[in-house]
C-alpha cells in the first residue's frame, strides 16, 4: 500500500502533481517492464475473455503501457476502441486495427495524444463496449479513480449511466498507486477491478 499524499484532507490536485512526479523517475525500462506485466494480468480477466468490444486507450509518457495489451486483444479477435478528444473534453471514439491507425495529436497546451486515424464513430460508440479501459493516476480501497483531471472520463461514465450501460470498468496502474484513500466527489464513480503488474484487485458493488 502507497502512502503517498495522505493529508487529513487530500487535495486532487496535489496529488495528481505526487504521482506524476513518481512517474517521471520511471525508466523505459521500468515502463516496459511493466506493460508486458500488466497485460499478462488484464488478459487473465474473465471481463476480457468474454469482451467483444473493449474502449481502450494508448498510453503516453510514463503511463502504465497499454499497446502491448490492446495487440492482444486483437489477436483474440476483440473489437479495441481507441478516444479521440474533442475541442470540449469529451471523447469520439474510432477503431484500432493496428499501429498504423493510430496518430499522434497534439492538443494546443496539453500532451499529445495517440488517436484514432481512421473513421470517427461518435461519442456514443462507447456505450457499445463490454469492457471500458480507463486511464487514472490512483485507486483506493473503495474503487475511486483519481483522473488526470481534465473530466473527459467522467462525461464518458455519465454516458453510459445515460445509455444503461453497465460494461466493466478496469484502471491500469502502478502497484504503489492503489491506496487507502483519494478524494471522491459525488459525480464520481468506481471502477469494478484494478490491475497491476502484481495482481488484479476487484471492488464490491456500492450497496
Amino acid at each position: 500500500m502507497s502512502h503517498i499524499g495522505h493529508p487529513a484532507k487530500p487535495d486532487k490536485r496535489g496529488l495528481r502533481r505526487e504521482y506524476l512526479a513518481v512517474r517521471s523517475t520511471l525508466t523505459a525500462d521500468d515502463v516496459r517492464e511493466a506493460s508486458s506485466a500488466l497485460a499478462g494480468r488484464a488478459l487473465g480477466l474473465p471481463e476480457l475473455a468474454q469482451a467483444r468490444t473493449v474502449a481502450a486507450y494508448v498510453s503516453v509518457g510514463s503511463e502504465p503501457g497499454t499497446l502491448t495489451l490492446l495487440d492482444a486483444l486483437r489477436e483474440r479477435g476483440v473489437r479495441v476502441l481507441l478516444p479521440a478528444l474533442l475541442p470540449d473534453n469529451d471523447l469520439d471514439w474510432g477503431a484500432y486495427t493496428g499501429e498504423g491507425s493510430v496518430a499522434r495529436v497534439q492538443h494546443g497546451g496539453k500532451m499529445a495524444l495517440f488517436e484514432p486515424a481512421g473513421e470517427r464513430l461518435g461519442p456514443d460508440a462507447v456505450t457499445g463496449a463490454d469492457v471500458v479501459l480507463l486511464p487514472g493516476l490512483a485507486v483506493d480501497g473503495r474503487g475511486m479513480r483519481l483522473g488526470r483531471g481534465g473530466g473527459s472520463y467522467d462525461r464518458v461514465l455519465a454516458r453510459l449511466e445515460r445509455a444503461g450501460a453497465r460494461p466493466a470498468l478496469v484502471v491500469l496502474l502502478y502497484d504503489t498507486e492503489v491506496v487507502a484513500e483519494v478524494p471522491a466527489e459525488s459525480h464520481d464513480r468506481p471502477v469494478h477491478v484494478v490491475v497491476t503488474p502484481s495482481g488484479v484487485r476487484r471492488f464490491p458493488a456500492p450497496a
